[in-house]
């Protein structure tokens, strides 16, 4: 329902002013819409490989998957601080994290399997990675980033779309969790006290993920991971 002064201002509109939103409209959501679509794709593919591995395997890296579309008044937020024009080109070319898909794992050498499994595949593109596990933010944050393209395929052609995909571990993925919560709760003035206990936790639960994954491989007899310089 509309507000008395809402309708009053569309009722000044003339029909080519109404037409003319309509058409920003239907163009602003079939431009979303792209982004869910190559989420799906990414989405799909991850659990084909999380069925694949409770199959065939007897271990699953993958213990969770989320994801999330970037709200319209994120993605304006987003372009006013990067001083990005006002035109689906520019948003497309500028903003990669429209669409972004979280994949949580037990342990670090995990994430770095997934990341390769999915990157390996012929449809995937890697446009850029970030690798805040082997290099952490000053504040202790961990976790690996990467953009992939995926082709997303409309009754127009196929159409390549960039995806945000965060791959963690589970203390990584807690520790961020609550960092978010406070940053949230003291809106981003966070005292530097909790700001220092959160960087020791930070360290906290880079250990225990490092004794976690050694106890695991212990108990099943596997050697130390090998980690490749690069990931891309």
């Amino acid at each position: 329902m509309l507000t008395a002064r809402a309708q009053q201002t569309l009722d000044t509109l003339d029909e080519e002013a109404l037409s003319e939103m309509r058409a920003l409209r239907d163009e602003t959501e079939r431009f979303l819409m792209r982004y869910k679509f190559g989420m799906d794709e990414v989405i799909t593919k991850l659990t084909i490989l999380r069925e694949e591995f409770n199959q065939a395997h007897d271990y699953n890296p993958i213990e969770h998957i989320s994801s999330r579309l970037k709200s319209l008044e994120s993605v304006v937020a987003k372009m006013e601080r990067k001083g990005v024009a006002s035109s689906f080109d520019a948003i497309g070319e500028t903003i990669t994290d429209i669409a972004g898909v979280r994949v949580t794992c037990s342990f670090v050498s995990d994430a770095y399997r997934i990341f390769e499994l999915l990157t390996a595949q012929p449809d995937i593109r890697v446009l850029q990675v970030k690798d805040y596990i082997a290099t952490p933010k000053p504040n202790g944050y961990q976790s690996l980033h990467a953009i992939v393209e995926v082709p997303v395929f409309l009754s127009t052609g196929a159409h390549p779309v960039p995806v945000e995909v965060q791959i963690r571990t589970i203390a990584m993925d807690f520790w961020a969790s609550l960092e978010h919560k406070i940053y949230y709760k003291y809106d981003r003035q966070v005292p530097q006290a909790l700001l220092d206990q959160l960087t020791d936790a930070a360290r906290t639960a880079s250990e225990l993920d490092g004794r976690m994954e050694s106890l695991h491989r212990q108990v099943h007899g596997m050697p130390k991971p090998h980690r490749a310089n690069s990931l891309v």
